[in-house]
């Protein structure tokens, strides 16, 4: 679905932190509401907690030299996640678009090994349950290491962000249940 931009998109907004005293860093985060219609409870609570993580501690820059602090704004246009840098007072820096094609099969991993270790912590023995969180996250690094390969010459980030921002776009994938 490709989105109109005709006149203010509702939009998400984000609970920020305190801010930190750097220009390398997500200040804000807001998500354009079309990607999370449907979204259950579950999966608002967890795209809110993975703002909210992602906000308290990051480092991200543009490779392009503007500075920040940056407000990310999350969009789509078709089978594209769009991010949408802006500056302090919201005015554009750079938009650019990141096809999830190549995050559909350690998604779906990462999904089904989540669902593994819940049900694991319910009902296995602390050895199942610790081998299973190190594969979910191991899976998760995967992840991570995939988005910064896709954002590496438009913006760096460091692993802790990059596995902060990882889970973001997971929990705006996961429609919950």
């Amino acid at each position: 679905m490709t989105l109109a931009r005709l006149g203010a998109p509702k939009m998400h907004r984000s609970m920020k932190p305190e801010p930190k005293a750097t220009t390398s860093r997500l200040m804000a985060i807001d998500i354009d509401a079309s990607i999370t219609l449907g979204q259950s409870p579950d999966a608002v609570h967890e795209r809110k907690a993975a703002i909210y993580d992602l906000l308290e501690d990051n480092s991200f820059s543009l490779k392009n030299g503007v500075a920040g602090p940056y407000h990310l704004i999350l969009s789509s246009q078709s089978t594209r996640l769009v991010l949408d840098v802006r500056d302090q007072i919201n005015q554009p820096i750079i938009a650019f678009g990141l096809s999830l094609t190549p995050f559909r099969v350690v998604v779906r991993d990462y999904f089904h090994i989540c669902e593994s270790y819940y049900d694991a912590v319910r009902n296995a023995n602390p050895a199942q349950i610790e081998t299973i969180d190190m594969a979910r996250r191991g899976i998760h690094n995967d992840g991570s290491e995939i988005l910064r390969e896709r954002l590496s010459g438009k913006a760096e980030m460091d692993m802790h962000t990059a596995r902060r921002l990882f889970t973001l776009v997971c929990s705006l994938l996961w429609q919950g249940n």
